[in-house]
């Protein structure tokens, strides 16, 4: 039996502008940030690059404190923005030097139709694999996720969930990291239970 090995080559974890000022305007931003906090608690353990920007920061406030990016281990760039796709020149350059190969980047973040939705047609224009989360984004309206998440998936962006994600990112049970990865998965059933029914319930 050949030695196991993970399915995603080059995962890679993007995070659009959960800034404070969003926080009481943005549709179960608490369910986006716990999503976002367990994909940084994996990143942790499966070495992956975390890019995050703000949008306007000088005006929109600091990214939310309890996501803790500056002090992430593997975080490979934390940029402001006017641009609403987060594909600007910083993240570029940070991206670039990660090495060639084309990656699989999931995002998270707000707002899915808009800076989420824009990110996502730039990274699939330069040919990586795009996979956008269904209980990691979200918007002032939540009428608009879905139809974001309909047009994405139009697009060619994989739309799942963020322990869909985990799994794929593993893909054999025999790593190294899976029992740290499946204790992760059940010490946050609960709140991936609260996000999914916050998030998906009756719009997908």
């Amino acid at each position: 039996m050949p030695a196991p090995t993970r399915r995603m080559k080059s995962p890679t974890i993007f995070i659009c502008d959960l800034q404070e000022k969003f926080r009481p305007a943005i549709h179960a931003f608490p369910q986006v940030l716990t999503t976002t906090q367990k994909l940084l608690t994996a990143a942790r353990m499966l070495s992956i690059p975390v890019f995050a920007t703000t949008q306007l920061r000088a005006k929109l406030g600091p990214t939310c404190p309890e996501l803790q990016v500056d002090s992430h281990p593997h975080l490979s760039a934390h940029a402001d923005k006017s641009k609403f796709s987060m594909w600007i020149p910083e993240i570029q350059s940070a991206f670039a030097s990660l090495g060639s190969e084309k990656r699989e980047v999931v995002i998270v973040g707000i707002e899915s139709h808009i800076c989420v939705t824009q990110t996502a047609l730039d990274l699939l224009r330069e040919g990586h694999r795009v996979y956008v989360l269904a209980d990691g984004v979200s918007s002032c309206n939540a009428e608009e996720v879905p139809v974001a998440l309909a047009r994405l998936r139009a697009e060619g962006v994989v739309v799942t969930t963020s322990e869909s994600w985990l799994y794929e990112c593993m893909g054999d049970a025999g790593i190294g990291e899976f029992r740290e990865m499946a204790k992760l998965v059940k010490e946050e059933a609960g709140r991936t239970k609260e996000g999914l029914q916050a998030l998906l319930k009756g719009k997908m």
